[in-house]
This record gives structure tokens, sequence and C-alpha cells, in this order.
């Protein structure tokens, strides 16, 4: 079973008024991709993408999305990645 902390997405979504998010997920997530989308969109509003590229970890971050106007990345992985905007 896996924790997801939607909440967690919904928040960071709202505080950083992020209107066109691209959702990057690892293959064992793919299955639930839709369900996560519409949950985000329902309780944000916003435009959620969801990649369909490669996802190996959190160094394999889509650097193509600067070609497609997203104001924020949600990547989910296997461990908690700190990052700060400092």
């Amino acid at each position: 079973m896996f924790k997801l902390e939607l909440d967690k997405a919904v928040s960071a979504i709202k505080k950083n008024k992020a209107k066109r998010i691209l959702l990057q997920l690892p293959d064992g997530l793919r299955p639930k991709a839709k369900e996560i989308q519409e949950h985000l969109q329902k309780h944000t509003k916003a435009l959620i993408l969801i990649w369909s590229g490669s996802c190996y970890g959190a160094c394999d971050l889509p650097v193509e999305s600067k070609n497609i106007g997203v104001d924020m990345i949600i990547h989910w992985g296997h461990a908690p990645w700190k990052y700060s905007r400092n």
C-alpha cells in the first residue's frame, strides 16, 4: 500500500498558486495516475499534466517540462527529497 500524501500535494499547489502542474510517477504508480490527476484537479482547479517519460528517481526530473510551461513538478518516488528555492 502506498502513502501518497495527496493533502501535501494539494497544499503545495495552493501555496505556490500553481496553475499548470506536471505529475511524474514511477512505473509502479502509473496505474494510479488518472486517479491522482483527478484528485489534484478537483481540489486545486489546476491543470494536472501526466509525464509519460522515464522516472528513475529524484535525479530524473523531466528537463523538457520547461518547454510546456509548467509552474510545478510533483514527483513521487521511493524516498523523501527536500528541495529549497534558496
